[in-house]
């Protein structure tokens, strides 16, 4: 009796599955953005933007419904976003970013994938400031930065 049950309850998922995907609008590129080349080794410090209170220099180059995308150079303080997934891709600069509960070396040409809710940050630079291409989906919220210990 349970292999049945199991069997129709795992059927009757895959079904449901297949007609949310079926009935649901696809995801749609958006209208809104300029075709443009962006010379990231071109960029840093205030030529970014002024520093925030923390030293870190962040500019966005792309904001649509669903991400945004930015560029961001400094040592930014562990913290969490509640509500949006980031993706980085580090440019240039080596050194560590804790990650969950650990602390990782990064270097140019790594990618991270930080899902929402996990601490990260707390950047330790080698040298000189770790510069990042930084995704984040949905659009990071202005309140969606925890800072942590």
């Amino acid at each position: 009796m349970n292999r049945i049950a199991t069997a129709l309850s795992i059927a009757a998922a895959f079904a449901a599955g297949c007609a949310v995907t079926h009935l649901s609008r696809p995801a749609l590129a958006a209208d809104n953005i300029t075709a443009q080349i962006i010379h990231t080794q071109d960029l840093s410090g205030d030529g970014i933007s002024p520093a925030n209170a923390g030293g870190m220099h962040s500019k966005t180059f792309v904001a649509v419904d669903g991400a945004t995308v930015s560029i961001q150079e400094g040592n930014p303080p562990k913290h969490l976003h509640a509500n949006s997934n980031e993706i980085q891709y580090i440019l240039d600069g080596t050194g560590t970013i804790w990650l969950g509960d650990k602390e990782v070396p990064i270097k140019p040409g790594d990618l991270i994938i930080i899902p929402k809710g996990t601490p990260h940050g707390g950047t330790k630079a080698d040298s000189k400031p770790i510069k990042a291409l930084a995704i984040k989906t949905p659009p990071q919220a202005p309140d969606d930065t925890k800072l942590l210990n």
